[in-house]
């Protein structure tokens, strides 16, 4: 019954997707261009320090030298030749700006593609992450889930998430221009222009068949992965592999695109700023809430309608705790994570020519060490022994906190950030397990989620009004609570409200209509055997004998939430 339900419902289902991303195809005859190109940058300022922003360092540079004319006697030269002067002086004028200008292009389209490779080796970060905090049994299916996630969100997002995401997003004046990118669907409330989704750039092709648009399609499309590969560790050990495939597609082609076109891609919540005076809208700088929260709320929507592993609960409702199997293999991938970060958070500004990387890159650093340093602390103080696992989930909680506020914060509130959401991720790991019943074996929904929220109201609070001045159109620099503007961190709150709303509604409805046509879960005697066999067809590590004590459930052993043991049960498993 299963192979019968699985083959021809995927089928259907893949024809439903192609077809939908048809009509939304359609929809660019009936829309209109919205969005004016980037006005162009004004002219260079008397430097002035301290420059915390870097807008003004180097501005004093010189290229080249300017030709050697002939001294002509105005009253005696010949009219050609003050006109072969004149003509002399303007050229190299002309050649100048084109030198300048194309190699300022240059330098931000080599820095956001090579900061969109760093990017792309998170996903082995992550795949080492999640298997080792998950059984030795399963570690073909969960690889295999992080290697996959790739390739079917690559194509998802290029077929019609990228034309949503930012088909309406305008010139990108960094990049070159981006021409073609110019349709966003809107509708006007109380004459306010309100953006829903892009129209172009669906496969990649007609006017959108650009350098600048493929550029930051790369750059896009690995922030879109991240948020797609966050639910395979949260619904590991458990979860249908063709399933995930649909999931995966569902990812990268509607929800993910739509709700960062909202934010990134000139959609409404960044223009609560402009329409309506709340600070600079919903400023997301690198993907607290775009990325983190987007993945860490279909993560906690898959996890309800899945269920806990089996064994995982007693009939008290006490967890058991089910290590992972390869705790280096974690804190291995944990450190490529926050190597790659550098690019997730720096690699943000799309532009190499803006110096304000430095203080991106530096806060990124600092907040993870505080995270995790602040992690170890609490639980050794709680449980007596500080947990590799939590040391882990620590520095995690911190890049994913930073992320949002990382280029308007100062080193100082970096470091408050990074800690409070250490500490954070802990008690939120308890929360979801012991008083939600839900079963995360690698605390992607607290490291994520609950992070990926604070991250963003972090801006709200912390941003020191020292950047981002016309960030979503509207003058001034980015300033929260603490800095005099409390409008803004009711923009950031508007943000997350709105996240979780639409994420989870989205992703509820659709693992339920899974559910219902193919089913989400695999059968318990997969489980128990464990999913590379069933699913994979190999075993991940065929010379190592498996067993499977603790997870058989016939006659659960109960397990005591005393400290001392408690603490086991919190082994994040993190993203």
């Amino acid at each position: 019954m299963k192979r019968l339900l699985t083959k021809p419902n995927l089928k259907l289902l893949f024809a439903a997707l192609l077809g939908a991303v048809l009509l939304v195809h359609v929809g660019v005859l009936w829309s209109e261009d919205t969005t004016p190109d980037a006005p162009a940058a004004d002219a260079p300022k008397e430097p002035a320090k301290p420059d915390p922003s870097g807008e003004k360092t180097g501005e004093k540079s010189v290229i080249g030298d300017p030709p050697k004319l002939r001294e002509i006697d105005p009253d005696k030269a010949d009219p050609k030749d003050v006109a072969a002067n004149t003509n002399e002086m303007g050229n190299y004028m002309l050649t100048v700006a084109d030198a300048v200008g194309k190699n300022r292009v240059a330098v931000n389209m080599m820095w956001t593609l090579i900061t969109g490779f760093l990017v792309m080796f998170m996903q082995a970060g992550f795949a080492m992450v999640e298997t080792g905090f998950t059984q030795s049994k399963n570690v073909a299916h969960t690889m295999t889930m992080n290697f996959m996630v790739y390739a079917v969100g690559m194509l998802g997002f290029w077929i019609c998430g990228y034309a949503l995401q930012m088909g309406g997003v305008g010139a990108v004046a960094v990049l070159g221009g981006t021409p073609g990118l110019n349709h966003e669907f809107t509708v006007t409330l109380l004459g306010k222009t309100f953006g829903l989704f892009g129209l172009k750039g669906f496969f990649l092709s007609g006017d959108t068949y650009d350098v600048g648009v493929f550029a930051l399609f790369l750059f896009q499309m690995v922030f879109m992965d991240t948020a797609a590969t966050i639910p395979t560790g949260a619904m590991a050990e458990r979860w249908k592999f063709s399933a995930f495939i649909v999931f995966g597609f569902f990812m990268s082609m509607f929800v993910y695109p739509i709700f960062a076109n909202w934010v990134w891609g000139g959609g409404w919540l960044a223009g609560l700023g402009a329409n309506f005076g709340l600070g600079h809208g919903h400023v997301d700088f690198a993907g607290s809430s775009v990325v983190h929260m987007v993945g860490g709320v279909a993560a906690l929507a898959g996890a309800i309608v899945l269920g806990p592993r089996i064994g995982k609960f007693n009939k008290d409702g006490s967890p058991n705790p089910i290590p992972g199997h390869n705790i280096p293999m974690a804190i291995a991938g944990t450190f490529i994570l926050a190597f790659g970060w550098f690019g997730f958070n720096a690699g943000s500004t799309l532009a190499g020519s803006d110096l304000r990387i430095a203080v991106i890159a530096t806060n990124t650093m600092l907040a993870s060490a505080a995270g995790a340093f602040a992690a170890m602390l609490y639980v050794w103080a709680r449980y007596g022994k500080p947990d590799p696992s939590m040391l882990a989930n620590g520095m995690l909680a911190g890049l994913v906190a930073i992320t949002a506020p990382c280029a308007f914060v100062n080193s100082v509130s970096a470091v408050i950030i990074g800690g409070v959401a250490g500490v954070l991720v802990v008690v939120s790991v308890f929360v979801i397990e012991g008083v939600l019943k839900v079963d995360d074996p690698v605390g992607a929904i607290s490291v994520h989620g609950v992070c990926g929220a604070f991250g963003v109201l972090a801006l709200g609070l912390f941003a020191d009004g020292t950047y981002g001045d016309g960030f979503n159109g509207v003058p001034g620099t980015v300033r929260g609570l603490f800095y005099g503007d409390a409008s803004q961190l009711a923009a950031e709150a508007i943000g997350v409200v709105t996240c979780f709303a639409f994420v989870f509604v989205s992703f509820y409805a659709f693992f339920k209509l899974v559910d219902v046509l193919m089913g989400n879960r695999v059968s318990a005697e997969a489980e128990i055997e464990g999913l590379d066999i069933p699913e994979m067809g190999v075993l991940g590590y065929p010379d190592v004998s498996v067993t499977h004590e603790g997870v058989q459930v016939t006659t659960p052993k109960p397990r005591s939430l005393e400290p001392s043991t408690a603490r086991a049960s919190l082994r994040p498993a993190v993203d």
